[in-house]
C-alpha cells in the first residue's frame, strides 16, 4: 500500500505558497552573513580608531584658522569615522596662586575657553560640540567673537552649557584640561598643539590627515587616505616662522602688562 507523502496531503494552494517561500528563505540565509560581516567591520573600525587631541585656546587666531579651515576636513571627508577627536580648550592659559585663571588673549578668552569646555561636556557627541566650536572660532576669525552666544541658535543647540558655566562646573573642567595640558610630553611650546596617537606633530600639525592615515590599523581605510602623500614633519625642512601662538609670548605679555600697571 502506498503511503501518502506530506506533499500529497497538502492542498494545491498550500503547495503554491511553499514554492514561493523557498526562494525568500534562501535569500534571507544569504543576507545574514553579509549583515554579520558589516557589523564586524564597524566593530573593527571602533577598535582601531586613531585618537587625535587638539590643545588650543579660543581667541588665538591661528587656532581658529586651524579649526575652521583645516580640522573641519575630518568631517567633510568622513575621516572622522576612524578618528576619536578630542578638543582641549585651555592652551597657553595658566592658573595663578589665588586660583584664578590668566589667558593669553585676556578675560574674554578665559570665558570662551570655559564655554567651549562646558559645551563639550554637555554635548559629548563630537559632531554636536564641534559645530558649536567651529561657529565660535569662525567668529573669532571675523573679529566678531562678542557674538558667540548666537552660535547656540545657529547650530540648533540649547543653552545648557551656560548652566555649566554659571554653576562653576566649568571651572573644574578647566582645571582638568590645565592639568592634562601641563603633563604633555613633550611639553607644548605653542598652540594649536596636535597629538595623534600620543605623537606630537609639532610644527607639522597642518599635515594631520597624513599622520591619521598612517596610524590607522583598520582593514578598510577611508577614500581620503588614498590621495594623501606620506610626507611627515621629520622629512621636511623646518621654517623659522609658524602660524601659532607661543607659550612664551603669553607669559611675556602678562609680565609687560603687570610691570606697566606697577609703574602707573
Amino acid at each position: 500500500m502506498k503511503m501518502p507523502s506530506f506533499l500529497d496531503s497538502l492542498p494545491p494552494r498550500s503547495f503554491f505558497f511553499c514554492f514561493l517561500l523557498l526562494p525568500l528563505l534562501l535569500l534571507l540565509l544569504l543576507l545574514v552573513p553579509s549583515s554579520s560581516s558589516s557589523s564586524s567591520s564597524t566593530s573593527s573600525n571602533s577598535v582601531n580608531k586613531v585618537t587625535m587631541s587638539i590643545y588650543y585656546e579660543s581667541l588665538c587666531p591661528f587656532c581658529a584658522d586651524f579649526i575652521v579651515n583645516h580640522l573641519v576636513k575630518l568631517f567633510q571627508t568622513n575621516l572622522i569615522s576612524i578618528v576619536n577627536l578630542r578638543l582641549v580648550p585651555w592652551g597657553n592659559a595658566w592658573i595663578k596662586p589665588d586660583g584664578t585663571f590668566d589667558c593669553q588673549h585676556g578675560n574674554d578668552e578665559c570665558v570662551l575657553n570655559t564655554v567651549e569646555a562646558c559645551t563639550i561636556k554637555i554635548y559629548p557627541d563630537v559632531a554636536q560640540h564641534f559645530k558649536f566650536i567651529h561657529c565660535l572660532e569662525r567668529l573669532t576669525l571675523e573679529n566678531r567673537h562678542n557674538e558667540w552666544f548666537d552660535c547656540f541658535h545657529m547650530t540648533g543647540l540649547s543653552t545648557l552649557p551656560m548652566d555649566c558655566y554659571k554653576s562653576g562646573n566649568g571651572k573644574s573642567i578647566d582645571q582638568k584640561y590645565a592639568k592634562e595640558t601641563a603633563q604633555l610630553n613633550p611639553a607644548h611650546r605653542f598652540v594649536p598643539w596636535v597629538v595623534v596617537n600620543n605623537q606630537a606633530l609639532q610644527e607639522d600639525y597642518q599635515n594631520f590627515m597624513t599622520y591619521i592615515c598612517k596610524a590607522y590599523k583598520g582593514s578598510m581605510k577611508p577614500d581620503a587616505c588614498r590621495s594623501l602623500s606620506t610626507r611627515t614633519y621629520y622629512d621636511t625642512k623646518i621654517n623659522s616662522f609658524h602660524p601659532v601662538c607661543y607659550v612664551d609670548e603669553a607669559k611675556n605679555l602678562t609680565l609687560l602688562t603687570t610691570n606697566h600697571q606697577i609703574k602707573e
